[in-house]
């Protein structure tokens, strides 16, 4: 038996809720929706070590929660998965396309921040190794390490790559963007028009959690969950229409 029909038979979580894939949106119901969804945890996760584009592969935890999401995210019917290059995204999005037999497309866009000199350092490190950097780092200057790429060069590239998914869904389609935490947050505001100075609305997204974005009817695009890790039941979104 093959690795993908292990899995597609593998059972389901006691937990886990059915999504039912969209249907044609009334008023103020979903068109169409954008998963985003950070990689499982690796070795340097776990040890604070700043990856940035290094090709650091899931440990055995991140392997095991990139399977126990994957099954939860196969009930979206994804039309397409999206992933960054970088192995521990690339690893993440296998698991799902075990499961839906889909082909995975992948997009060096959604790699993470680039951190520069930062890279392979853990904050311990990275203080005492270069103290003035890391001040100006700290006081919202990450740019300033040599290498690193600045936020508006990482919002610019997730800002592009999010427009591109969300053109290439039709009404009732659902797509799914495997990446990594800080330029998937990075991405969101700038989807949403938002200043990276606004970044502390978002709490840094956990190992394997994923957002979910909806297009909803004659309200647009909206952050309907965030650092999700099991489905909700399903809901009736309230709208403040008087």
């Amino acid at each position: 038996m093959s690795r993908r029909q292990r899995q597609r038979s593998r059972p389901q979580s006691a937990t886990r809720v059915p999504e039912r894939p969209l249907e044609r949106p009334g008023l103020f119901e979903t068109q169409r929706r954008l998963v985003l969804w950070r990689h499982g945890r690796t070795e340097w996760n776990r040890i604070g070590r700043a990856q940035g584009h290094a090709d650091i592969s899931l440990d055995e935890v991140g392997v095991a929660q990139a399977r126990r999401a994957a099954e939860f995210l196969a009930s979206y019917e994804p039309n397409f998965v999206w992933s960054s290059d970088l192995a521990r995204a690339r690893e993440t999005a296998a698991e799902l396309i075990a499961i839906t037999g889909q082909d995975l497309v992948l997009d060096k866009r959604l790699r993470e921040v680039d951190v520069g000199a930062r890279q392979g350092l853990t904050f311990e490190e990275f203080r005492e190794a270069m103290p003035e950097l890391f001040r100006r780092f700290m006081a919202g200057e990450p740019e300033a390490v040599p290498g690193a790429e600045s936020k508006a060069e990482v919002a610019d590239r997730m800002l592009r790559v999010l427009r591109d998914a969300a053109a290439a869904l039709d009404d009732g389609q659902t797509g799914i963007l495997v990446g990594h935490g800080a330029a998937l947050r990075m991405g969101t505001l700038s989807f949403f028009d938002l200043p990276a100075s606004h970044s502390e609305l978002l709490a840094g997204m956990s190992n394997c959690a994923w957002a979910v974005l909806d297009d909803r009817a004659g309200r647009g695009w909206q952050i309907v969950d965030y650092n999700a890790q099991t489905l909700p039941p399903p809901l009736e979104l309230a709208d403040d229409v008087m």
